[in-house]
């Protein structure tokens, strides 16, 4: 097994669960995605490298994410917890996988790392850009069931 980056990652506290309304619930009541919608769908992801969500190592924060419900787009900046995180471009394509499986078509999903918080940041970005690098790194079966591991749904 590869040698840890991050040998003693700071965790922090997971914020609390949303309340859902009758109309969260109602199918008749126009419901437009927000931050914090699509801060659930992701907050759950696991750390590539540890036992421990991406939520809980603050690498996803609602703060940086945006939606447009108008220009059906979504944008989530993510922040590595170490400048050189070789696990980066993994960490934004299960964001990325995530996002793209669950929203509806229509949404445009673009996923950077935050500005000033990784080494290569400019690299990275481009990668997770790039449709083409996306969708061939998508068939790379070792990398799908890495992602998909990642993107799991926890059992309760």
């Amino acid at each position: 097994m590869a040698e840890l980056e991050n040998i003693n990652p700071h965790v922090y506290r997971k914020c609390e669960e949303r309340r859902l309304t009758k109309d969260d619930e109602n199918d008749d009541v126009a419901d437009p995605f927000d931050e914090r919608e699509i801060f659930d769908l992701i907050r759950n992801i696991n750390d590539p490298e540890h036992p421990l969500t991406l939520e809980e190592l603050h690498v996803l924060e609602q703060s940086l994410i945006t939606v447009d419900n108008e220009k059906n787009t979504v944008k989530v900046l993510f922040t590595p917890t170490i400048p050189h995180c070789s696990m980066a471009t993994l960490i934004g394509l299960s964001i990325r996988v995530k996002l793209l499986r669950a929203l509806p078509p229509r949404f445009k999903v673009s996923v950077e790392i935050n500005p000033g918080t990784h080494a290569s940041e400019n690299a990275v970005n481009k990668q997770l850009a790039d449709k083409e690098r996306v969708a061939a790194a998508l068939e790379n079966s070792h990398l799908i069931e890495v992602i998909n591991q990642c993107i799991a749904v926890p059992i309760k």
